[in-house]
């Protein structure tokens, strides 16, 4: 019988937002605006040539990527997603046995691609719903290789100021990877929440995560990318599996990059709304955290599981983290309308 890994059989599965025929689907942090408008006509365009290998060096890409951030081309690593880019990031500096910290609960793919790296998941309890970087800092021992910062945070929806990070970044020690996952960037107000790149890019333990997921509605195409010190880059840049990101991904990325007045824009209404279904679910009695993303966190503890099958049953679907939470993505305002009604009709 072939010997496979024996860590592999405590490897958790990620769990991904559930989808229902017919139903409202509030489970995974998807734009509901569908495709910008100058994508869809790239894609149409462009589908003929799915025949042939994409560019294996994504190099449009990643000169638009670069010119976009004002940032040298060589910063830049890509790949297919933000979730690809984290196990690249991984595979770049862990070796079997070093450490990986996080705040827990955060990203749910932090201790599975940590796991499949080799490496060994601290996780460090959140703190009023949102990343505790002073214990997160006190967590990290000669074993570190690298700490995960998400912010603003999934599934908490919550992000720290430019002060507190500031302050994390210069104790954490130079030999260990600071990784500012930024997925919700476009969603958070930059009044509060810093600007990674801008605030720590010029680091050189510091790589800065974002992804085309999310406001640029991308999320079935998984283009990411990382922009860090030209040394780590080049190496995250050899950990991608070759041709992961594929020649459409690429084209609708560059076409999405050009699209910032319209991507703002849809930011926008979205935050709008997410303001309007917080404020009614703090009426109904609900504890809702301030959110920077396009979602928003119920901490509902036991009652998390009951919650997310009301709505089920109700056709919505959310995302329970059971014993902990809810997360609830912020859609169109008929489908907000519709969590409403059934956040208002639970255990009436």
């Amino acid at each position: 019988m072939v010997r496979v890994r024996a860590s592999l059989s405590r490897l958790p599965s990620y769990v991904p937002g559930r989808k229902l025929p017919g139903a409202v689907v509030l489970a995974s942090n998807e734009s509901p605006h569908g495709l910008l408008p100058g994508v869809a006509a790239a894609l149409a365009e462009s589908a003929g040539g799915v025949s042939r290998y994409p560019d294996l060096h994504a190099s449009s890409l990643i000169e638009a990527l670069a010119a976009h951030h004002g940032v040298e081309p060589d910063r830049i690593a890509v790949g297919a997603g933000s979730s690809e880019v984290c196990g690249q990031l991984l595979h770049t500096v862990v070796n079997p046995g070093d450490e990986v910290v996080f705040g827990w609960r955060s990203f749910e793919a932090y201790p599975i691609l940590t796991a499949v790296a080799g490496g060994t998941a601290v996780r460090v309890p959140l703190r009023e719903e949102a990343l505790d970087l002073d214990a997160m800092a006190a967590a990290i021992t000669d074993r570190t290789r690298l700490v995960f910062v998400c912010n603003p945070n999934n599934p908490t929806s919550t992000a720290v100021g430019a002060r507190e990070l500031t302050a994390f970044a210069d104790r954490v020690p130079r030999d260990v990877l600071i990784v500012v996952d930024e997925a919700y960037r476009e969603y958070a107000d930059p009044a509060r929440v810093p600007d990674g790149l801008a605030l720590l890019g010029d680091r050189p333990n510091v790589a800065v995560l974002r992804t085309f997921s999310k406001a640029y509605g991308l999320a079935g195409l998984r283009v990411g990318y990382c922009v860090a010190p030209p040394g780590i880059a080049a190496h995250v840049r050899r950990t991608q599996v070759p041709f992961s990101v594929g020649d459409l991904a690429q084209r609708a990325a560059v076409v999405a990059l050009g699209e910032r007045d319209e991507v703002a824009r849809r930011a926008a209404l979205t935050v709008a709304e997410r303001g309007r279904v917080a404020g009614r679910l703090r009426e109904l009695g609900h504890d809702v955290p301030p959110s920077e993303a396009n979602f928003m966190w119920l901490p509902l503890g036991a009652d998390s599981a009951d919650f997310a099958r009301h709505c089920a049953d109700g056709k919505v679907m959310v995302r329970p983290f059971p014993g902990e939470g809810v997360r609830v993505t912020i859609g169109l305002p008929e489908e907000n309308d519709a969590l409403l009604t059934l956040a208002a009709s639970w255990r009436d």
